[in-house]
């Protein structure tokens, strides 16, 4: 496939100020994409008509009783390779394409950032923030010179993105081989946390916070492990469920709240299939069912490398009041992650609209941006992966989105932080995925995937207005009134 290279000046049609340039009470704002990109995040704005017939025309019919999750937000991490290759751009490009990317007003409006707390296999060295065990808790250059000032920068464009943070490890002076044996791991890779160390390991956490938030970067939520059933990782720690539960019970809870930090913690974050560990099965209920402080503790976080989605379902209707996120998904050379023909569908109907259908209030996919090598990337780590956005190597200027940006951008242009997902009739034609929202200042919104290839004719109602639209085939659309 001839990829399509995309500039950081991205021209001017991608401003396009949604309900605010100029549309009426009675516009419609489309974006819209095809597989082909001869839509491109394109936007339009129609008319609402009168009903009128049409023929094969399928009637999308809002229901605002049926109300489900409220929706944090939506967007990508912000890992040390990202922050790397965004400050090798000239910083006239490297603004463009922050505001084109965080923009509530004159970009798609990402709004969820993830980074990691230390280091992640995406950053340029493996560490923490307290290596040293004399030396005690110190922010490094990775976080100083790289991940702090794009913060600032994508602040200062939206300061109302939402950031979790991640460790990948604890420090390695805290590891031990297993709790049997309780041998020192002195090891980035594999290794469990000693009990002995939960107190530290708590203040640490807490340190961190605070850095960030004298820096002026509030987190917003926490998870204790990232992927804590991956031993394998370049930068990793096991933490089974009981451990998970007894760290933060007996200490990360409690100093959350002696801090005084307005702090969610999401569980477990990784994959739907708990990496087919039977002892493991249904984690975060796990911890849930044996008690944990639920002040706190609001819910849990979800990867997609194994398993269904449908996963998803089954531990909101075990516990409708916990909260559900779905946290990380990458593209690859394993599945063909710069073929827009074939990614822009799956992870539309799969990512996307899957994780939102079933009770997500986040979606966050993997490193923003990566360079044309799918780097800076370490041994051990991912070397395979993409970014939802590439960058020319040879001159960091160049950008060429790929299909997580897209449905990012789709889903944050016209769904606001704060919206609540609203019922749709059924649709009997399933190569028709959709999802609606009420914003909070009551506006409409409806993301559209036509998997088809043909295009279809679509009457959206909303119960007081009607309009019409024909979406091409294999496309995505997205819409706000």
């Amino acid at each position: 496939m001839n990829f399509m290279k995309i500039t950081s000046s991205f021209i001017g049609i991608f401003t396009f100020l949604f309900l605010s340039c100029g549309s009426s009470k009675n516009d419609v704002t489309v974006i819209e994409t095809t597989v082909t990109r001869s839509s491109d995040l394109t936007r339009k704005v129609i008319d609402f008509t009168e009903r009128k017939e049409k023929n094969e025309a399928l009637t999308i019919r809002l229901d605002t009783t049926a109300r489900f999750q409220t929706m944090d937000g939506f967007g990508a991490a912000i890992t040390g390779s990202t922050c790397f290759n965004l400050l090798k751009m000239k910083s006239e490009n490297r603004m463009k394409f922050l505001r084109e990317t965080f923009s509530d007003q004159d970009g798609f409006g990402f709004s969820y950032i993830r980074i990691s707390i230390g280091c992640s296999d995406f950053s340029l060295s493996e560490y923490t923030c307290w290596d040293d065990r004399k030396a005690g808790f110190s922010l490094t250059k990775e976080e100083t010179d790289y991940v702090i000032p794009i913060l600032k920068e994508i602040l200062a464009i939206n300061p109302n993105v939402k950031i979790i943070g991640s460790p990948w490890t604890c420090p390695r002076w805290m590891k031990v081989n297993n709790l049997i044996d309780m041998q020192p791991f002195e090891s980035w890779t594999d290794g469990e946390l000693n009990p002995a160390f939960y107190n530290d390991y708590g203040n640490y956490f807490i340190q961190w916070i605070q850095a960030f938030a004298a820096e002026g970067i509030n987190i917003y939520a926490i998870t204790p492990q990232n992927e804590p059933l991956n031993r394998g990782n370049s930068a990793s720690l096991f933490m089974g469920w009981q451990q998970q539960r007894d760290f933060v019970n007996s200490s990360l809870a409690p100093k959350i709240k002696a801090a005084g930090l307005d702090v969610k913690v999401y569980l477990f974050d990784h994959n739907y299939n708990y990496d087919n560990i039977p002892a493991q099965n249904d984690y975060p209920l796990k911890i849930y069912e044996s008690g944990i402080d639920d002040e706190i503790v609001v819910g849990a976080a979800y990867h997609n490398y194994g398993g269904s989605l449908s996963e998803l379902a089954d531990i909101h209707n075990k516990r409708p009041d916990k909260e559900l996120i779905f946290s990380e998904t990458s593209i690859g050379t394993w599945n063909n992650g710069r073929d827009l023909s074939t990614r822009l569908l799956e992870d539309m109907e799969e990512v996307a609209l899957g994780t939102v259908n079933n009770w997500c209030k986040a979606v966050v996919v993997w490193n923003l941006m990566l360079d044309t090598e799918r780097g800076p990337n370490r041994d051990g780590g991912c070397q395979t992966c993409y970014g939802a956005v590439d960058i020319d190597r040879s001159e960091y200027k160049t950008i060429t989105r790929n299909s997580h940006y897209y449905i990012i951008a789709h889903l944050s242009s016209v769904v606001k932080p704060g919206a609540i997902r609203i019922g749709t009739n059924d649709i009997q034609d399933k190569n028709i995925v959709s999802s609606a929202f009420k914003n909070k200042d009551g506006s409409f919104a409806l993301v559209l995937l036509n998997k088809s290839a043909n295009s279809k004719d679509i009457e959206i109602n909303d119960g007081t207005h009607s309009f019409y639209y024909t979406i091409p085939e294999k496309a995505v659309a997205s819409f706000q009134w």
